[in-house]
């Protein structure tokens, strides 16, 4: 039953990590809330690529973290704590 509910935990923080970045990129567009668009890339930039001549495949991955996401994050945190 434990892990039914860290899957539980993991899905409402990447919620709230998606949901936060959404707000932050809308609050671009008002000059004081720009801040919270600020973030970092993480990843593979540049995508490993394999050509067999019949096959191409192309791998690359890369998390964005931003303000809004982290602040996101962290209410989802608080809210997953008081409702289970």
């Amino acid at each position: 039953m434990k892990g039914k509910y860290n899957i539980v935990f993991l899905l409402v923080l990447i919620s709230g990590l998606i949901i936060g970045s959404f707000l932050g990129t809308l609050a671009t567009k008002i000059p004081y809330l720009y801040w919270l668009d600020y973030g970092k890339t993480i990843g593979i930039t540049q995508p490993l690529v394999v050509d067999l001549s019949f096959v191409y495949l192309q791998f690359g991955f890369h998390v964005s973290f931003t303000i809004a996401g982290i602040i996101g994050m962290l209410i989802a945190g608080i809210l997953y704590k008081k409702f289970f």
